[in-house]
């Protein structure tokens, strides 16, 4: 990778790194020695920067990961959570306030899924709780030989948060979702890639190189169609078929008008020019 390839880009934070890489836009959460727990300055300034990525035309694909040998532990237990606090004297209405409040803190995890990027999570270890709820979240995982799934929420007489169970039903189907909740093992990469949950597995030394290969090869290749595909799989997990067919119908005479369509025909009929292949 050349200088000219990475510029970083300011966060406003330690607690968050930002770069682009080749195209790639990446996010990494920066508490190693809290094995990046979250924190207030994660949940202000991730968003910021995934919005700011999804916006970016220069910008083909994704990736969040974490410092040292750990992905996400999830929330911050010996901080008490977020640092912004609520209080009322009426219970339901400080339920509806702490509730508000945890939903804003996990809109990072509504923009992995829902930015027309490809997100790739790249795990160089453990990712508890809400750590692998942000993990599940991005479109496409990559593990280190070492990194962990722990739904860790459990143990702590929690009941989920950062749409961990939305995502484990969505990959896993709602029986073995429930399974895995309620059992609160650890998912270790072979059994991570076993179910799905991990695309690729990786040794450990080999993580970082791997994932921006990866997503550099993915922002490289035609990113308003892949914002397409990535539209036609949200539909087909909640639209019914005649629905779907005319929205994906829509996207492919959008991408049929794009540059980067033109550019690829020109490319297909040279090689199939010098292959000798009917055209």
């Amino acid at each position: 990778m050349t200088q000219a390839d990475t510029h970083r880009i300011e966060t406003g934070t330690d607690t968050v790194l930002a770069q682009v890489v080749d195209g790639v836009g990446v996010v990494t959460l920066n508490r190693p020695h809290r094995r990046n727990a979250l924190h207030t300055e994660i949940y202000e300034a991730v968003p910021r920067l995934l919005e700011r990525f999804g916006a970016d035309d220069g910008i083909g694909a994704v990736v969040i990961t974490g410092a040292g040998g750990a992905f996400c532990a999830g929330g911050d237990v010996r901080d008490g959570g977020s640092a912004r606090q609520v209080s009322s004297g009426d219970p339901e209405a400080e339920v509806a306030a702490r509730s508000d409040l945890l939903t804003e803190n996990a809109r990072m995890v509504q923009l992995l899924h829902e930015i027309p990027k490809v997100t790739i999570a790249a795990l160089p270890g453990a990712a508890v709780g809400a750590g692998m709820s942000i993990a599940l979240a991005a479109d496409l995982r990559i593990a280190a030989r070492s990194a962990k799934l722990i739904p860790g929420w459990s143990k702590l007489a929690f009941s989920g948060d950062f749409g961990g169970a939305w995502f484990l039903t969505r990959l896993l189907g709602p029986s073995k979702a429930l399974e895995l909740l309620v059992a609160d093992a650890p998912i270790d990469s072979v059994e991570g890639e076993r179910l799905g949950l991990f695309n690729r597995v990786v040794s450990d030394d080999e993580l970082p190189d791997a994932a921006l290969r990866w997503a550099a090869e993915i922002a490289a290749g035609p990113t308003f169609a892949f914002a397409g595909v990535k539209a036609n799989i949200a539909d087909a997990q909640q639209l019914p078929l005649d629905v779907a067919l005319r929205r994906e119908s829509e996207r492919m005479v959008r991408s049929a008008l794009t540059e980067e369509h033109r550019q690829a025909v020109k490319r297909w009929l040279a090689a199939a020019s010098k292959s000798g292949a009917p055209r």
